[in-house]
């Protein structure tokens, strides 16, 4: 059973403005539900490209009704660790708040930083670091600070609830996406890799969470992004075991959306799109995702068809 997402007819939904430090691009936005509207924490990047958080919202989850002038989020000056941006919020609401999984993107002091994104300014690697902060009205937050410290990480997400009262943060270092549990922030333990990179499919090359995991009876749906060797960024699913989400029971064979549109294939970076966030609204999900680095997309598929999938792909796993 392979499914597809439905791209909104009018994407994308937010483009870059006038103001400084959103008129170069604005993509990869957090979302969730607030005050009975859809609230979409979107990174942007300006003049310096420094990446900071815009923040709007949508009545209905596809038509922006009200989008703020300034950040709401901006990097904070006296981490050496947010030098370069705060990047790919991610929000998950657990026990009432709501907490962001953010990046924090930095130069290492030399060159001979071990295990590097290795995306270069000049002859210093990029440094990139998890960062958690929580927030209940998207105006103020506290910030937790890095999390995960010693090595390259990024595309973090916590499971939204508890998990026999631990918070599950799923992350990924090169070549794997893993997990880490926290009963305290901000102190994460390393459980281990849950999804690797496939042998030869879409997701071959790279990997890395996207949107919050999903819970159903099933298990958790996981929206996730995948490139393969033709270096498309594309979306994909995986379905966790309910009770240990370490053990995937299954992945999506195809991508749920892959760069078709000349927004998705043309921009900072192309063929891209890449979720971080996801709001179920009635029957549906709406997945928001960044297009080609460059704006931000919105497409859907009924909630009951992603319930079917991980019935089926539940059954098929306990067959096997």
């Amino acid at each position: 059973m392979e499914l597809k997402l439905t791209r909104f007819r009018n994407n994308p939904i937010l483009m870059p403005t006038h103001h400084k430090w959103e008129n170069k691009a604005v993509y990869n936005c957090g979302a969730t539900l607030y005050n009975g509207r859809v609230a979409l924490l979107y990174r942007a990047q300006g003049e310096d490209m420094i990446s900071r958080f815009g923040l709007a919202f949508s009545d209905d989850g596809y038509h922006i009704a009200e989008r703020l002038s300034e950040p709401v989020f901006v990097p904070d000056e006296s981490s050496e660790y947010e030098t370069l941006g705060v990047e790919d919020p991610r929000i998950s609401v657990i026990d009432g708040t709501y907490y962001i999984v953010y990046t924090s993107a930095s130069l290492y002091p030399s060159i001979t930083g071990k295990g590097s994104e290795h995306r270069e300014t000049g002859e210093t690697p990029w440094r990139v670091r998890v960062s958690i902060a929580h927030t209940s009205d998207f105006r103020t937050f506290t910030r937790h600070g890095v999390v995960v410290s010693h090595i390259d990480s990024k595309d973090g997400v916590l499971f939204p609830g508890k998990f026999h009262g631990k918070m599950l943060l799923l992350h990924r270092v090169i070549p794997d996406m893993r997990l880490a549990v926290s009963e305290h922030l901000p102190n994460f333990m390393e459980r281990g890799p849950v999804l690797s990179p496939s042998e030869d499919g879409w997701d071959s090359e790279r990997i890395g969470a996207g949107a919050p995991p999903i819970k159903t009876q099933y298990g958790w749906v996981l929206i996730y992004h995948g490139v393969g060797e033709n270096q498309k960024y594309n979306l994909g699913l995986a379905l966790l075991d309910p009770h240990d989400p370490m053990k995937v029971l299954a992945r999506s064979d195809e991508p749920i959306l892959t760069p078709s549109q000349d927004y998705e294939k043309e921009g900072q970076v192309n063929n891209v799109v890449f979720s971080c966030g996801a709001v179920k609204l009635g029957d549906e999900l709406l997945v928001y995702y960044g297009a080609a680095d460059s704006t931000v997309g919105v497409a859907s598929i009924k909630y009951s068809e992603i319930e079917k999938w991980a019935e089926s792909s539940y059954r098929r796993s306990h067959r096997n």
